[in-house]
């Protein structure tokens, strides 16, 4: 008891006000989650978002969480999230006042907006027989039973084809709230569509990736191999929701890589 009022008070406190347990008394249930993705919009440490591997797209940026400027290698450091979603902000903030007078703008029109207004008004108006509660906990259990920190082929195939499964339910949804003010439930389906969207580029990539590197662990591809995968992979998604895998090579620098062996 002492140890856990020592080091872990507050676990304790969400455990007994969330689930009636005490864990000084009783076990409690424990696994792995996912909490952070070392994935993202490709960028250079400037924040300019990357086309492929030597063009970038003019005028357009990313940083914080949503990019991937690659400074947590294949797997993250503890406590070190902060890095990739604050301080890049700053680089790229100052990027864009050097460069916004050299760039060519032109004016936003109806025409740009109408892919997400369709997006938007199809989910509105559809009245099939899905809810996106139940397809996101259908996702979110298969992601964890087949991508999570232990992979194989098999598993990962198994997962592709529930997400394209989930991808032609998702055409069938409906929700209760057609208004467009304050709609969090047009919000979470928004939402679960780019989390399909993000689940298939995991998915794809990680069997095209026949070794162990990082958080990604192949059960049936232990090792590292560096001579074909010392790379970033970069994913590219059709209209159709189809993946086309494409890498580029990893800036070492000094650091040699050294192999874990815990």
């Amino acid at each position: 008891k002492d140890l856990i009022m020592e080091r872990l008070p507050e676990l304790r406190d969400l455990a007994i006000t969330f689930l009636g347990l005490d864990m000084v008394k009783e076990p409690i249930l424990i696994s792995a989650t996912a909490h952070y993705s070392m994935g993202g919009i490709p960028v250079n440490i400037a924040g300019n978002v990357r086309l492929n591997n030597s063009e970038f797209i003019e005028g357009f940026y990313a940083a914080g969480e949503c990019s991937c400027v690659s400074v947590h290698g294949a797997n993250r450091l503890g406590a070190n999230s902060v890095l990739e979603a604050l301080l890049f902000g700053r680089f790229v903030g100052k990027t864009m006042v050097e460069e916004i007078d050299n760039i060519e703008l032109r004016p936003a029109t109806e025409e740009d907006a109408k892919t997400t207004l369709a997006e938007i008004d199809f989910i509105l108006t559809n009245n099939g027989n899905e809810t996106v509660p139940r397809l996101r906990e259908e996702l979110q259990q298969c992601m964890t039973d087949n991508a999570g920190a232990f992979r194989t082929k098999e598993t990962l195939d198994i997962a592709i084809a529930k997400v394209k499964e989930l991808r032609q339910r998702f055409k069938h949804i409906r929700i209760k709230d057609k208004s467009k003010v304050f709609n969090t439930e047009l919000q979470e389906a928004i939402e679960f569509g780019h989390m399909i969207d993000y689940s298939a580029f995991i998915v794809e990539s990680a069997v095209a990736r026949n070794e162990s590197r990082g958080a990604h662990y192949r059960e049936d591809f232990e090792s590292r191999d560096d001579e074909n995968f010392l790379k970033h992979t970069m994913a590219y998604m059709d209209e159709k929701g189809n993946i086309e895998l494409d890498y580029m090579d990893v800036t070492l620098g000094k650091h040699e890589l050294k192999e874990r062996t815990y």
